[in-house]
């Protein structure tokens, strides 16, 4: 285990990145505003569990030959970017299904659950952060690296699992609040389409790590 103080210094690192917004909090809050909080709710679980992926992998060094090998980084890069296009397609064209503007029409929570892993699983650039950011606390004096990883990784997971959820009843507010007005709803979805394909794009232009 980490000392206390450097545990410390963890925490108050990884909260206050948890709580800036990056394409995890637009991710839940896209899906939230298209169909719901349960979706919502469902994509964070996904999004958690797809993170613990690349928390598993980091801790056993499977991340780090990832990031190391250009053509593996390029196939989950574009793999991944891919997915996030298509439901952000999928997500237009449904935004103004006559059914869907009096109350969202989630494609399910299974399913919200399902695209939350492979979006977070498929992403390289979460493998770079963990592989970049949890090292920096791990202590090789107090412990083996990989539970003391898997710890800190864990750890992470959960604070931006917190801001997600966070994140997503501000949204469900927002979208109870215009659920009333089609139009508006309508913009609200095809926004959020638009929010799915520029992280897709963002994600397909990433670079690997240097």
């Amino acid at each position: 285990m980490p000392s206390l103080h450097d545990f410390l210094l963890f925490l108050l690192a990884a909260t206050a990145i948890s709580l800036t917004p990056g394409p995890g909090l637009l991710y839940v809050a896209a899906r939230t505003l298209a169909a719901g909080r349960g979706e919502g709710l469902a994509s964070t679980l996904g999004l958690a569990l797809g993170g613990q992926v690349h928390v598993l992998g980091g801790a056993l060094g499977v991340s780090a030959l990832l990031v190391a090998s250009a053509e593996a980084f390029t196939v989950f890069k574009l793999l991944g970017a891919a997915y996030l296009v298509w439901l952000g397609w999928r997500t237009w064209r449904t935004a103004r299904a006559v059914e869907s503007l009096a109350a969202p029409t989630p494609v399910g929570r299974r399913r919200a659950f399902r695209d939350g892993i492979l979006v977070e699983a498929l992403n390289p650039k979460t493998a770079a952060f963990f592989l970049a950011f949890i090292p920096q606390f791990v202590d090789p004096a107090a412990g083996p690296a990989f539970w003391q990883f898997l710890l800190l990784g864990t750890v992470t997971v959960v604070l931006n699992g917190c801001s997600d959820v966070a994140m997503i009843l501000l949204s469900d507010r927002v979208a109870g609040a215009v659920r009333r007005r089609p139009r508006v709803l309508v913009r609200i979805r095809q926004g959020s389409a638009a929010i799915f394909c520029a992280l897709g794009l963002g994600l397909a232009l990433a670079r690997r790590p240097a």
